[in-house]
């Protein structure tokens, strides 16, 4: 799945890295946002062999779209903010 983005191109572009390949982003946008519209369609794989999972709830409540950040350790895609120079790995 990738995001088309439709409104908010004129925010800040940031730069950070998902499993060591720098991606943009753009100020404001939650991780989740910023991995999906760089057209990284998936966040982990599901451990019950459905495939590949890209957030549920989306308000940070069933922890589907836990990633590691650098500094911070494991925390929900949907309700962390990027920041320029994070470094991200899908959990």
């Amino acid at each position: 799945m990738t995001l088309q983005r439709l409104v908010d191109q004129d925010r800040a572009e940031i730069r950070f890295r998902l499993d060591g390949r720098e991606l943009a982003a753009r100020q404001g946008d939650t991780l989740l946002t910023a991995i999906l519209a760089a057209g990284e369609g998936w966040l982990r794989e599901s451990e019950f062999g459905d495939g590949p999972r890209a957030g549920f709830c989306l308000m940070g409540a069933c922890q589907d779209c836990w990633v590691s950040v650098e500094g911070l350790g494991r925390v929900c895609a949907c309700t962390t903010l990027v920041a320029a120079g994070l470094e991200v790995r899908r959990s």
